[in-house]
């Protein structure tokens, strides 16, 4: 059985997809994007205000679950520029304070929704 999870703390789907789903003592996020969900636009600012966005997003969709980030176990990270891979850990290492890091991949890709430059799905265990 799943459970869909819908928050209006974190943008409401661009396409044909939900914004999480819990199963099987998981969540599953969707792929999030810089997206501010007041404007329904990506934020100004580059890589970092877009990966803090979307971490911001992915949050939102774990509170909704009823759970913290430290429930994330593993992140998949898609950047049009791995060169920005500096400014993902930065931001990574002030989301989660320095400690209890996921297990991550991180994939370059040639083009992202909405131009984005940066999106992230996250998997987190339902119990701690």
């Amino acid at each position: 059985m799943k459970e869909i999870i819908k928050t209006s703390n974190a943008p409401s789907a661009i396409g044909t997809y939900s914004q999480g789903i819990k199963a099987n003592g998981f969540l599953f996020t969707s792929g999030q994007i810089g997206i501010d969900p007041d404007s329904g636009k990506l934020v100004d600012g580059g890589i970092r205000s877009q990966t803090d966005r979307t971490l911001s997003n992915i949050n939102a969709i774990l509170n909704e679950s009823g759970i913290q980030k430290e429930n994330i176990i593993k992140l998949s990270v898609f950047l049009i520029n791995l060169g920005d891979f500096e400014h993902i850990n930065d931001s990574f290492s002030k989301f989660f304070n320095n400690s209890n890091f996921p297990a991550r991949t991180t994939i370059e890709v040639s083009r992202l929704p909405l131009n984005a430059l940066v999106e992230i799905d996250c998997v987190a265990l339902l119990d701690k």
